[in-house]
């Protein structure tokens, strides 16, 4: 008898559980060729190690070979920010990854490697016992509301859970203590780096250095730089402590290109890059201060870096490896360049631009030095024998008829006519 296979899967929502650990997983109805339906339940890191898996199994199918050859569908790795914004994203991506899968090829679609991965597994029949003091809360999509029939309607808000990565020692009333290896649900993720947390019955700002996420992913959460930039003017001034950090006075416009979630972002003024505290900064072209200040927690400072936490067991060191200042540099000036030939604005201070990075040899990381053209040479005027010698019958034989007239007249004397 030939085994069943996955004929359909739908998703029906996802449900947070609080044991071992407070995580959430995806409901999956699984409809099989022998017309059986079994729930099954897993989690987002799950699937997309499954997705890992058969990608390795058919590379070709993958486009790990040619690109044009992929016809298994892309799923994107966790991200260790997941707000409730990308959660109903993700279902919407769950949804169609799973439909796109099970009506691939035979030889794909009912691979024991994706039959095993959708049977039923004792946990799913029984899952574990949850904690005496929280129930488990469920979360059903409704096939309307999938479908964008139905009136949106707010569900309850679902708060994050990060781990604490090291000791941490509040400065103000408006920060709480913390120890390596504590759970905490953050309430808000302010840009400027700092987060409002709570911790049992306690609530206060924390350094979002010092938090990480349950389940780690395989990419970095921080987005990717924009070298175009975006206009932020500062609105306090702050002086460079590393190497690496940029100098600013109060009411200088600048371009952020990269804007990491310890609240350090890397701006470029003029023909210099550095990191610069975000809460020191707002948009260009608002004048108004006060929303600025709004966001600046009160009594508190910039938030230390992520570099500073030292935990080896932190998965923020599995991350991708963090840009140097001489990439952002070197990435800066090949962007402004190949944008259209125009190059970083000179400082005004002449020995801080000596020292930068930015003036380098020409060609140097094999970027071609548009700003300056030569003009091309001009070729010396050819004499009128080399023309004669290069030129056709036709045109050698009206020369020869122009010029004989005026050479004839040259040898009549003065008053004699021409016969």
């Amino acid at each position: 008898m030939e085994d069943s296979y996955v004929r359909h899967v739908e998703l029906l929502g996802f449900e947070k559980r609080f044991f071992p650990s407070q995580h959430y997983v995806y409901m999956l109805m699984v409809k099989w060729s022998d017309q059986s339906e079994k729930l099954i339940y897993r989690t987002y890191p799950e699937i997309h190690t499954f997705h890992k898996s058969l990608k390795e199994m058919f590379p070709i199918e993958s486009g790990q070979i040619e690109k044009r050859d992929r016809i298994i569908p892309s799923l994107p790795a966790p991200r260790w920010v997941d707000s409730q914004k990308s959660r109903e994203s993700r279902q919407n991506t769950l949804a169609e990854y799973c439909h796109l899968l099970v009506n691939l090829p035979p030889h794909i679609s009912r691979c024991k490697l994706l039959s095993a991965f959708f049977k039923v597994r004792p946990e799913d029949e029984n899952p574990p016992a949850p904690n005496t003091l929280k129930r488990n809360e469920t979360f059903v999509e409704s096939r309307e509301l999938a479908r964008g029939v139905a009136s949106e309607i707010s569900g309850p808000i679902i708060l994050d859970t990060y781990r604490v990565i090291a000791d941490f020692q509040k400065t103000s009333k408006h920060e709480i203590n913390l120890r390596m290896d504590d759970l905490v649900e953050i309430v808000e993720k302010n840009p400027n780096g700092w987060w409002f947390c709570q911790c049992e019955s306690k609530r206060g700002w924390v350094p979002a250095s010092y938090l990480e996420p349950l389940d780690g992913p395989e990419e970095a959460e921080d987005a990717e730089p924009d070298y175009e930039g975006e206009l932020h003017v500062t609105v306090q001034v702050y002086k460079a402590e590393h190497d690496d950090e940029i100098t600013l006075e109060l009411g200088e416009t600048v371009e952020v290109i990269h804007k990491l979630l310890d609240g350090w972002w890397v701006v470029r003024k003029g023909d210099e890059t550095g990191h610069f505290p975000s809460m020191f900064l707002q948009k260009a072209g608002k004048r108004e201060r006060q929303e600025a200040e709004r966001s600046i927690p009160r009594g508190q400072k910039p938030p230390p870096r992520r570099s500073t936490i030292r935990n080896a067991k932190s998965i923020h060191s599995k991350a991708r490896q963090r840009l140097s200042q001489d990439a952002y540099r070197r990435n800066s000036r090949r962007y402004l360049q190949q944008k259209g030939g125009r190059l970083a604005e000179p400082q005004r201070n002449p020995q801080s631009s000596a020292k930068s990075p930015l003036h380098e040899r020409k060609n140097q990381g094999n970027v071609p030095d548009r700003s300056v053209k030569e003009a091309p040479a001009v070729p010396p005027r050819p004499s009128p024998e080399l023309i004669l010698q290069r030129c056709t019958d036709t045109t050698r034989k009206r020369v020869s008829v122009h010029k004989a007239p005026s050479r004839d007249c040259l040898l009549m004397c003065p008053g004699q006519k021409a016969l």
